[in-house]
């Protein structure tokens, strides 16, 4: 699907799940959200990564006065420890590259492909900030592809016993998919949102630790994000999250949760994209900003400003505060 028919499926809560058989253990299945493709786009994990990429990438320039030259990617991979069989076929340092030259067009040398998971996707906006304040680039397209649906990852959680099962109504559903959203310096006719704060913290008890996380990481992500924005935590009317259903990170928002948004509000609208396209790992941080800036497009987002909650496997945390700039 492009941008326009994965934010409507999320908005009227359709999800792309399914039960697929799996090698080992035989003869189980395992509920995943698998994108339908031919299957010569899935030769190998490499290829349908380098697929992916090529074509959300190609999507992002569409209709742009931005010239390739002009833009810089920068793009999150699967995260290094989870040794993902898509580096079997292509070299982790050369997926940017395959990417681009499936979509046949040379971009910016500024452009950069990076570890630590959708989380560290907020750690890049310096960078860009800096590019676009200097003049290198005209925009920057930040986004990130990735494909739980492997036998790799799908053995590795269900080890962990993290998939959601008829035994674990707790547990992620594997998704993949490629998703990217522009960056420019200052409003024009185009941005739907600004990004006023940005926070980052590491999360010493992460799911793959033997301690449940208390959430330390991400309250300290938002208080940093919000502090820096000139907005109040009272002034947040509505947050998107990564979150992926599992119990690990239920309980970390659920005490975590309470020590930042002390305000009372009768209802908190919050929007979870796992829960119509599963965890897409890498791809989600920019998933979840792209939601929220449709969200100010369309009209229905419930308020003018938005927190966005960003959640690593290897422990990385992130907080972005998104504010509107169009008029009501």
């Amino acid at each position: 699907m492009n941008a326009r028919q994965t934010t409507s499926a999320i908005r009227a809560n359709l999800s792309a799940f399914q039960e697929v058989p799996l090698s080992e253990p035989f003869p189980a299945t395992q509920i995943v959200a698998r994108i339908p493709a031919k299957a010569g786009l899935r030769r190998n994990e490499g290829i349908w990564l380098a697929s992916m990429g090529a074509r959300a990438l190609k999507e992002a320039m569409l209709g742009d006065k931005a010239t390739p030259d002009q833009t810089a990617v920068l793009l999150a991979l699967p995260e290094s420890f989870r040794d993902h069989p898509a580096y079997e076929n292509v070299d982790r340092e050369r997926l940017l590259d395959v990417i681009f030259e499936r979509c046949g067009l040379r971009f910016n040398a500024g452009s950069r492909a990076f570890d630590g998971g959708a989380a560290a996707s907020a750690g890049l906006l310096d960078y860009a900030g800096d590019m676009l304040e200097s003049g290198t680039v005209a925009q920057v397209l930040l986004g990130g592809v990735d494909s739980l649906v492997n036998g790799t990852d799908v053995a590795r959680l269900m080890r962990a016993n993290r998939l959601k099962s008829e035994n674990n109504a707790q547990g992620a559903v594997p998704g993949e998919g490629a998703a990217f959203v522009r960056l420019t310096r200052a409003p024009g006719s185009g941005p739907a949102a600004m990004i006023c704060g940005v926070g980052l913290a590491q999360e010493i008890d992460s799911v793959l630790s033997e301690r449940q996380s208390q959430g330390h990481a991400m309250v300290a992500s938002l208080l940093a994000a919000f502090s820096r924005s000139g907005l109040k935590e009272s002034d947040i009317e509505f947050l998107v999250s990564n979150g992926n259903g599992e119990r690990y990170s239920g309980l970390e928002q659920l005490v975590g949760r309470a020590r930042f948004y002390r305000t009372h509000r009768e209802i908190f609208p919050t929007a979870y994209p796992a829960m119509t396209v599963g965890d897409i790992g890498a791809a989600s941080a920019a998933l979840v900003l792209m939601l929220a800036a449709d969200s100010f497009i369309s009209g229905y987002a419930p308020g003018r400003v938005a927190a966005c909650e960003l959640a690593s496997e290897g422990g990385n945390r992130s907080a972005i505060a998104l504010t509107s700039v169009r008029q009501r």
